[in-house]
């Protein structure tokens, strides 16, 4: 069996890689930008960083702002009408995770109309063509939306989010600039970068890892580990950090898949609108103590990648549960909750469970589970 790995053509990185999108749109000979922006990005000037490039480049384009933090089929929909009406020729995305999807799937329908209803896109939709080309600027460390095939939609009618995963929607080109991250609060600082986190833990604990993808989820946890802490606290060091490691961890999970953490943080974002960091980041430490016997000895890896000392001596029992307890304090250190009371209803798991069985990142993880064990995952939390 061969092992499939799909990256962008080019990334910039660095502060100040925004200036060469101009170069990129030169050299590729695009003629005008659809650029999908957030409206608080908008609002607060971060989208205008970009939009200042194109303006002293002489590029034009025509701004998309209407996305919403879990950007719906109606986002999508509104979004394809708006670039046809447009005339532009390539997307520049620039935000978080929410952005860049509502850019992938306008971008894939574009040249791919068959899937006008969007809904058609889940799992891994036979699309044809290559979405119309996309320029990634990310303005969270996090999502890793600007190196993925992956991208979600919510589904507002029936309370869910469905995960589409289509090589066809890959960036052409990421930007990278921890300039751009710089006003992120710290609240979301920290959900995205745990966000970031379980990327990089499920995706080299999937049933999908190997070698190659081993060796960029292993270096992500070890920048993540060390410079989440200093992003929260906007230290430039912390920043640049977190923006590279967020970028290794979506190299290595786009190309093996993750696991139930993520699977559990879709519902709940479709249910409740929690903030997929926040979710992924209270489920993380229980989910990894439930997988601990199906992982070998990763945890041991794991927990020296987290800045764990003397773990070359610890038993199978200790080295797992320092894995778990260092991502515990990383997370507690950073502000997340620990728990999810006054997030989750008991009414509500039976429905959260089936849907979280139901989503394709299940059938990643590394251990085969159930309905049911979903169930008491979630009842575990409250």
């Amino acid at each position: 069996m061969s092992n499939r790995f799909i990256l962008n053509e080019t990334s910039y990185h660095g502060a100040g890689a925004v200036n060469d999108i101009a170069t990129e749109v030169n050299a590729r000979g695009y003629q005008k930008a659809f650029v999908c922006s957030d409206p608080d990005l908008v609002k607060f000037g971060v989208t205008q960083k970009v939009l200042d490039v194109l303006d002293k480049n002489g590029l034009t384009y025509e701004l998309y702002s209407n996305i919403k933090p879990n950007p719906t089929i109606e986002n999508v929909q509104t979004g394809v009408q708006a670039f046809k009406a447009s005339g532009a020729d390539y997307i520049i995305a620039i935000g978080g995770g929410s952005s860049m999807d509502t850019a992938k799937a306008v971008g894939i329908i574009i040249n791919n109309p068959e899937f006008e209803d969007v809904r058609s896109l889940e799992g891994t939709a036979p699309t044809k063509n290559k979405c119309v080309p996309i320029i990634a600027v990310p303005t969270t460390a996090g999502t890793a939306a600007e190196v993925t095939i992956n991208y979600v939609i919510t589904d507002v009618e029936k309370n869910r989010k469905f995960v589409c995963v289509d090589p066809h929607d890959i960036p052409v080109v990421a930007v990278i600039d921890p300039d751009m991250m710089s006003s992120m609060p710290k609240g979301l600082t920290a959900s995205t970068g745990m966000d970031a986190l379980t990327h990089a833990i499920e995706g080299y604990t999937t049933a999908g890892a190997w070698e190659l993808s081993d060796m960029f989820h292993l270096k992500a946890i070890e920048i993540i580990a060390r410079s989440l802490r200093g992003a929260v606290d906007n230290t430039p060091e912390g920043r640049a950090d977190m923006a590279l490691g967020q970028y290794v961890a979506g190299m290595g999970f786009s190309n093996v898949g993750l696991g139930i953490v993520h699977s559990m943080a879709h519902t709940l974002g479709a249910l409740y609108d929690t903030p997929h960091g926040v979710a992924n980041a209270i489920l993380l430490p229980t989910v990894m103590e439930y997988n601990a016997e199906a992982t070998g000895e990763k945890y041991r890896e794991i927990a020296k990648a987290m800045g764990v000392h003397g773990t070359e001596n610890m038993t199978q029992e200790e080295y797992r549960k320092a894995a778990v307890d260092a991502v515990k304090k990383l997370s507690a250190d950073v502000g997340i909750p620990a728990d999810l009371k006054g997030i989750v209803k008991e009414e509500d798991i039976p429905f959260l469970s089936e849907s979280a069985y139901a989503d394709a990142c299940r059938p990643g993880n590394p251990k085969e589970t159930s309905v049911e064990d979903i169930a008491a995952l979630f009842r575990s939390l409250l």
